[in-house]
């Protein structure tokens, strides 16, 4: 299994952190690459979208060709990708005007969300969620994060805080507003590992 963290900005150390601590307690043979290139894009069974600045990611993701490949294995071949913070932004549809202001975004799930719901970074705090069917009482970390405004077609809501929809999923695609690279509770970065177990299956893939 080869899990690609986009490596162009943001918190990817902590997400090749733990997804590392995952595969180990899963006893998963595996490893993580930085995504850079569109080659990247090509080696990997599953990919992580990781928080950080959308526009910066967006903009990098463009020039290497990442951007165009990522679209074009989501749907094509229904690649699973987690998105988180800034990820989740790139992951929707649509938005605010801040999310206008990003740029091009991947526009892989049926949402819209507002890119700084909430608030500035030294607002930042840490809430006990809820995420349907992947973690109860998981330590939902927000720092200047987004919410989720509007869900439609295949994509389905997970979490609320507050009113707001902070997590949500769409087939084999994971959108959350929060870092959960950020804490020692590994039930996330497990559940999109066996996202990829079983989309590997699915393919017949034995790498």
């Amino acid at each position: 299994m080869i899990i690609g963290v986009v490596g162009f900005q943001g918190a990817v150390s902590e997400h090749f952190e733990a997804l590392h601590a995952a595969m180990r307690k899963m006893r998963i043979s595996g490893k993580v690459i930085e995504i850079r290139s569109a080659a990247d894009v090509d080696r990997a069974d599953g990919i992580v979208i990781p928080g950080g600045e959308s526009t910066t990611i967006s903009r990098l993701l463009c020039r290497s060709g990442a951007f165009d490949r990522i679209v074009e294995r989501a749907e094509k071949e229904d690649l699973p990708i987690m998105g988180t913070c800034a990820g989740c932004i790139l992951l929707a549809k649509g938005g605010d005007e801040q999310v206008k202001k990003t740029g091009k975004v991947l526009g892989l799930m049926d949402m819209s969300v507002n890119r700084n719901a909430f608030g500035r970074q030294k607002e930042s705090f840490e809430v006990s969620l809820d995420v349907s069917g992947i973690a109860k009482g998981f330590p939902g970390v927000f720092i200047r994060g987004p919410s989720i405004t509007d869900v439609h077609g295949r994509c389905k809501a997970l979490c609320e805080f507050e009113g707001n929809i902070v997590a949500a999923r769409q087939g084999r695609r994971i959108a959350l507003c929060f870092h959960p690279e950020l804490t020692g509770d590994l039930r996330i970065h497990e559940h999109f590992l066996k996202m990829v177990q079983e989309w590997k299956k699915s393919r017949g893939k034995k790498r």
